[in-house]
């Protein structure tokens, strides 16, 4: 087995500034419909929307130094579970999907938001 991590943090005021400046093309650029209806429904929406960020950054360098091969922010879904940890789901990829299992664990404050993504290869 071989084991790849990617790590992020943002600061979450760079993804309210994003998201003031752009509004509606930002989201829907970087974030799936279902992640943007998770995170809208917090009170402070823009931590969650930063960790979820933070995870796709992450996701993107593991998987980069596991395949060889990028991956879009579109293709990566975070799925937030209130209560639970958060899970990933990998959209759009066909050539892999047996041979890797993928780990996530993601954070935030006030001020950043962080997230490191394991794949593990068989």
């Amino acid at each position: 087995m071989k084991i790849y991590t990617g790590i992020d943090i943002v600061e979450n005021n760079r993804i309210e500034k994003a998201y003031k400046k752009f509004g509606e093309r930002f989201l829907k650029k970087i974030y799936t419909d279902r992640e943007i209806q998770y995170c809208f429904k917090k009170k402070d929406f823009i931590p969650c929307l930063s960790a979820r960020f933070a995870a796709k950054e992450a996701t993107i360098k593991a998987y980069y130094q596991a395949f060889n091969k990028s991956i879009n922010y579109k293709s990566i879904e975070i799925i937030g579970i209130n209560g639970k940890p958060a899970e990933i789901i990998l959209h759009n990829d066909t050539n892999h999907k047996k041979n890797f299992d993928v780990s996530i664990s993601i954070s935030h404050e006030k001020k950043y938001s962080v997230a490191v993504v394991i794949i593990y290869t068989a």
